[in-house]
């Protein structure tokens, strides 16, 4: 029996965890248990609310950088390239031999640069004239 297939715009919280439950079930048995454990450094503003920082993850001997963001207030100070060292030294603790992040925002990609990651993979023009850039860092 075929089952029926719909698509929405709306993703309800319940389907986000089976699917997401199903996908490292499947990747524990591949790959053994995983040793994930988030890692979150928050930027607060002066009333104590957070509005910026890092938020990723380490597993699997690596660091994910899944977000990064430094407020207008904090640029050009190289606050991303601190978040980013503060990062690496915990993935390090952690038993992480590398690090990952992707940007499509260039100046981004130069902070990162300059914090010793390389482009690995890229998608030229990938929205309104700029490059998606996955880069990687070895310890």
């Amino acid at each position: 029996m075929t089952t029926p297939l719909t698509l929405t715009d709306t993703v309800p919280e319940a389907a986000r965890e089976k699917i997401l439950a199903g996908i490292r079930a499947h990747n524990d048995t591949l790959l053994g248990p995983t040793d994930r454990r988030e890692l979150f450094i928050p930027i607060t503003a002066e009333n104590g609310s957070v509005d910026g920082g890092l938020i990723g993850y380490t597993g699997r001997g690596w660091l994910y950088v899944e977000l990064l963001f430094v407020p207008e207030r904090l640029r050009g100070e190289g606050m991303a390239g601190k978040l980013l060292a503060l990062a690496e030294e915990e993935a390090r603790a952690r038993g992480c031999i590398g690090a990952n992040i992707d940007t499509i925002n260039p100046v981004a990609r130069r902070a990162y640069e300059r914090a010793g990651y390389s482009v690995f993979g890229r998608i030229e023009n990938f929205a309104q004239g700029h490059d998606i850039c996955w880069l990687l860092k070895r310890f």
